[in-house]
């Protein structure tokens, strides 16, 4: 198999030829995709539906096997993360989860952004379904660049996965040369300890860390946006932590819930809970100068701010939910 020939990742033209950018507030996929998008009688003309799937499934596995697919200089795979991650991911969003969308307005349309969301659900959904609603809901069809943990690029397959769905290494040098080629960041700071924490601690933020995310975007000017995400609590129910099977397969922790592992792989299912992606007002950087990074105190305030921020928001979300599954 051919190598993928690598672009820098802020090459305008091959997001160009790619087609992600969004025009007139309609989502334009590029090639086969604009077939779909001819009404009636056009849509006819151009072949059963059936034919051109095949033709574009058949066209995409040439570019695969011949190396004619192109990555930036992080691994991201932008055809490969529409055409086929997003695709698989789509039914999650819609009909399981049936993720419902707010404060978009608050989510810049073009340049740098850091966005910061709580984290839960004992597996890392959550990341995923962000990634779905910002390129699916967003009038401009933003793609986010996650920042994962070191343990998410240690595992087979998964680490080259999430290399291509375009997640980097959580660390202060990439986010900031993302984040100054005018990339979507986004960040969990909780970490393991949201995403495993007791089912009972539900909902309540975790210690954010030192704050690197802050003084990463003090030092590139970005807006902090706050995001809320509620309903990835309850999909896995954490009741209980096996630490000596965690310490054995060397995982921060081994998740039991009311399914697993007692009833195997059908325990893994997640409950279709329903959840509710909320976007805050951004907090705007842009006024401190690079400098302001290297003042902790100043960074410590700013982390308790957006951490506070977010935790108003899950509260608020909570109240106005009618049930977990509905």
């Amino acid at each position: 198999m051919a190598d993928a020939k690598v672009i820098p990742f802020d090459d305008d033209r091959a997001r160009e030829r790619r087609g992600e950018r969004r025009e007139g507030g309609e989502r334009r996929d590029g090639g086969d995709a604009e077939v779909r998008e001819l009404p009636g009688a056009a849509r006819e003309e151009a072949g059963p539906e059936w034919e051109r799937r095949l033709a574009g499934g058949l066209a995409f596995l040439r570019r695969r096997l011949t190396g004619e697919y192109e990555v930036d200089d992080f691994g991201y795979d932008a055809e490969l993360t529409e055409g086929v991650f997003l695709e698989a991911l789509r039914p999650l969003y819609e009909k399981y989860f049936r993720v419902e969308v707010k404060g978009l307005e608050h989510v810049p349309a073009e340049g740098a952004a850091l966005l910061v969301a709580n984290h839960s659900g004992t597996l890392p959904l959550d990341g995923l379904m962000l990634q779905v609603a910002l390129h699916d809901e967003h009038p401009a069809a933003r793609r986010l660049r996650l920042l994962a943990a070191d343990l998410v690029f240690r595992l087979p397959v998964v680490g080259e996965l999430a290399r291509k769905a375009g997640h980097t290494l959580a660390c202060a040098e990439d986010a900031e040369r993302l984040l100054t080629a005018g990339e979507l960041v986004g960040v969990m700071p909780e970490g393991f300890k949201g995403l495993g924490k007791p089912f009972a601690e539900r909902y309540k933020l975790q210690r954010f860390g030192r704050g690197g995310f802050v003084a990463t975007a003090l030092r590139a000017g970005a807006p902090i946006v706050p995001c809320a995400i509620v309903g990835a609590e309850e999909i896995y129910p954490m009741v209980g932590n096996a630490r000596t099977l965690a310490r054995l397969f060397n995982l921060p922790y081994f998740p039991v819930t009311p399914t697993f592992p007692w009833l195997g792989p059908l325990g893994a299912l997640p409950l279709p809970t329903k959840w509710t992606i909320e976007f805050g007002e951004p907090l705007d950087t842009s006024g401190y100068p690079p400098a302001a990074a290297e003042d902790p105190m100043l960074v410590f305030n700013l982390t308790d701010q957006v951490r506070e921020r977010i935790q108003h928001m899950l509260y608020e979300a909570l109240v106005r939910r009618r049930s977990v599954f509905f």
